[in-house]
């Protein structure tokens, strides 16, 4: 088991609720590393399978409704998009992964792309892979998980739509996943669980997203 994180003081969530309410607009796309945006603000990129609720996970982040847009199609975006908070934190949105449509070589692609991207980005501060708190971890997240190990890349779990599961099967949840980063190297000791529909688990997120930021202009 790895250790907890402590909770965050009411200074930190409130600096956190400060940042994710300034702008934060789209920017960029980009659907090879060579398209990618100069380096220049911390990056947090969020990543997950397709249909894990990461568009929810973003627009609940920064109280909007449709920043962050879901396909209709699981695993139809095929590019990162970059998004611009209150000039002092980049959000990147990845395309979904273990999307059972896509052809062998399609993966193949997503996956030395994504690769190239997080070993390669000096400014990538975190990624935030989301898993769904209702289903069971699939071998395409345990495989992601080695991709960041490798790639030497600070991953930290989110668990997404909590409010559909009782208390005892999401603290039951939160064990296992709990147990699976303390056999990654690269995984960041706080596992979050959330939900876009309650709110559960955004302050703390908020809060600790905010500690990779650039500091507020005075």
């Amino acid at each position: 088991m790895i250790d907890r994180i402590p909770e965050p003081t009411e200074t930190e969530i409130e600096t956190g609720r400060l940042l994710f309410a300034g702008t934060c607009d789209f920017f960029h796309g980009a659907q090879t590393t060579d398209q990618l945006p100069d380096a220049g603000r911390p990056e947090v990129a969020f990543a997950g399978r397709s249909n894990v609720g990461k568009s929810s996970l973003i627009n609940g982040l920064t109280s909007r409704s449709r920043l962050a847009r879901a396909s209709s199609e699981p695993g139809r975006t095929k590019q990162l998009n970059f998004f611009n908070l209150a000039d002092r934190l980049t959000l990147v949105d990845m395309p979904g992964y273990g999307f059972a449509k896509a052809a062998k070589a399609v993966k193949e692609d997503w996956q030395r792309t994504m690769f190239a991207y997080l070993r390669g980005r000096t400014t990538l501060s975190r990624v935030v892979l989301l898993l769904d708190a209702r289903i069971e971890i699939k071998a395409s997240d345990t495989e992601v998980m080695d991709l960041f190990d490798r790639a030497a890349v600070v991953f930290q779990v989110v668990l997404t739509k909590c409010d559909a599961i009782g208390p005892t099967a999401l603290a039951r949840k939160q064990r296992e996943v709990e147990d699976l980063c303390g056999k990654h190297a690269a995984a960041y000791p706080d596992v979050i669980a959330t939900s876009s529909e309650t709110g559960l688990g955004m302050e703390r997120l908020r809060a600790e997203l905010a500690r990779l930021a650039l500091p507020a202009s005075p």
